[in-house]
């Protein structure tokens, strides 16, 4: 397996961010894509925003997929202080599991599954959380719940495990040559999540 650099990673924090002007959309407006809300979890409905670069590229994504298969949409856009809480739960219960560890190294391992709140993509509406889905919008078998850590899933929600059944090795096969194709990039902790190139 090749290397995996981590959100954590100082070459990642060294790649200058800026704001490319382009607008966040609603993607619930356009019924192109599944929207799973779960991740509902404020009143302007901010999870379902993604800057229209990024949607442009996921509709070129699902018209890559076989019939019958769609992109099912879990996440786009996160406020900096949902990121922020996501990044401090998931340090906060890798430091009580392993007291042992360095802050450093609470902080890398925090950002395999959840980025550094200071360069999440999330947070620019430049990243989504995704799956596969049925024509109903039925979740298809991808080898781990959303959102999986490494911890709970014996390392299979990292996008290459090797302990996931054939099945859901085929269908995250689908998923990522499809969005490959349109573009995107993987990061590959988590076989969900996505980002603009």
């Amino acid at each position: 397996m090749t290397e995996i650099v981590l959100m954590s990673d100082p070459r990642v924090a060294a790649v200058p961010v800026q704001e490319c002007g382009e607008r966040l959309v609603d993607v619930r407006r356009d019924n192109s894509l599944s929207v799973d809300e779960r991740e509902w979890q404020d009143s302007a409905g901010a999870f379902a925003h993604l800057r229209k670069g990024v949607l442009d590229r996921l509709l070129k994504a699902q018209a890559q997929l076989p019939q019958g298969i769609r992109l099912l949409f879990v996440e786009g856009y996160r406020p900096p202080s949902l990121q922020r809480r996501y990044f401090d739960e998931y340090a906060t219960q890798l430091r009580a599991d392993h007291p042992e560890w360095s802050a450093e190294r609470v902080r890398s391992a925090a950002s395999r599954c959840v980025s550094p709140p200071e360069i999440a993509p999330h947070s620019a509406g430049a990243a989504v959380d995704l799956t596969l889905g049925d024509a109903d919008g039925r979740e298809l078998d991808m080898g781990t719940h959303m959102d999986a850590t490494p911890e709970e899933s014996a390392g299979a929600c990292y996008t290459l495990a090797d302990n996931i059944s054939d099945q859901a090795r085929s269908n995250r096969d689908i998923l990522g040559a499809a969005l490959t194709a349109a573009g995107l990039v993987n990061y590959p902790t988590e076989w969900c999540s996505q980002s603009s190139s």
